[in-house]
């Protein structure tokens, strides 16, 4: 998904889509910082952190990340720590011209690619770690249940020979694939998917499912009942937590040209057959607090977390109804052996005291 669809909650979604299904794919920043192993932070010479800022965008894996880092870094490293309201496009694009906020921990950066690139060039602007390890993930996905009873699917076409394995609750005859939600750029991208690889003449219908609720809701129902789902999705989520899912193999690479040029377009009259993108996430901080943070930009130079840890916390999150602070608390307390890596020591003792 380009991150501008990541997040299952309704008010996730515009957030999520503009990040995710809005971004252009592009390879890996030449310019990022190698990550800190945790072992140069402890040997690092003391320097007072002093007062930051970090921007707490608006979908709830970088809520809580916003959140984790806040308390890292104020009980670990002594930081004066102000949480910013953030998003894509204003966070990164005050971090370009204004030098604030100081980090902002969870961002998706295709959407702002050239740009920010240059800003890194230039030294205004640092990558610190790839917050998210995996990166921001997308493509058509059915339930594991399924797979495990039909090993012999493992690409998108494999599954598309299988109309009755996904019966339409509509048109029973007919196979369905659930399509992203409505106004989401990967609704384009998801029905030219559809046409690229011949779903309706293999008996596919395409489902609008209207809304990221109905997204969500269609695949816990199938879950519930244990039916045939297949359709569009994308990682980091809180359902993913909740149910486990399997992402099809495209059978092709990503095809940028195709891609820019038809498939994300309304008007695509020749789509082809390409995989989605790997949406790159990085944290990305200002040159000021690069060079006077010390010990605690070593943290976000080796602070990272794969979607599977993201998703299990997202999904802990929804079913307790849980704000980013009560997840991130959740997190350090049940998950030291994630966080220890990315921490000193000394910063880890101060900070297990805190949550006590």
């Amino acid at each position: 998904m380009n991150r501008l669809p990541q997040l299952t909650l309704a008010a996730l979604a515009t957030a999520v889509m503009l990040a995710a299904c809005g971004k252009k794919e592009e390879a890996a920043p030449a310019a990022t910082e190698a990550a800190a192993p945790a072992a140069d932070t402890a040997a690092a010479a003391p320097v007072a952190c002093g007062k930051v800022t970090v921007a707490s965008m608006n979908w709830q894996s970088a809520e809580v990340l916003a959140q984790i880092d806040r308390l890292i870094l104020s009980e670990g490293y002594g930081c004066e720590v102000e949480i910013v309201p953030g998003d894509t496009m204003p966070t990164l694009t005050s971090m370009m011209e204004k030098g604030q906020p100081d980090v902002a921990p969870e961002a998706w950066i295709n959407a702002v690619r050239q740009p920010l690139d240059a800003a890194v060039k230039e030294g205004r602007l640092h990558y610190a770690a790839e917050s998210l390890k995996d990166g921001g993930v997308e493509g058509i996905w059915m339930p594991k249940y399924i797979a495990d009873a039909n090993p012999e699917i493992k690409t998108i076409e494999d599954a598309l020979k299988h109309p009755e394995l996904f019966p339409s609750a509509e048109n029973k005859d007919k196979g369905a694939l659930h399509n992203c939600p409505s106004g989401w750029n990967c609704q384009i991208t998801t029905g030219n998917a559809f046409k690229a690889w011949g779903a309706a003449d293999n008996g596919f219908v395409l489902v609008d499912t209207g809304s990221a609720a109905g997204l969500d809701g269609s695949i816990a129902k199938a879950y519930e009942r244990k039916e045939g789902w297949l359709g569009y999705y994308w990682a980091p989520t809180s359902i993913l937590g909740k149910y486990e899912m399997v992402k099809l193999d495209a059978g092709v690479p990503h095809n940028k040209e195709a891609w820019e040029n038809c498939n994300s377009k309304q008007e695509c009259t020749e789509p082809v057959k390409s995989d989605w993108a790997r949406a790159e996430v990085y944290t990305v901080v200002t040159d000021r607090f690069k060079n006077e943070g010390g010990a605690a930009y070593e943290y976000l130079a080796a602070r990272g977390w794969g979607n599977d840890t993201v998703n299990a916390l997202l999904a802990w999150m929804s079913d307790n109804q849980a704000t980013g602070e009560d997840g991130a608390k959740h997190f350090l307390k049940n998950q030291p052996d994630v966080w220890k890596a990315w921490v000193s020591a000394d910063a880890a003792q101060k900070i297990e005291a805190s949550l006590q």
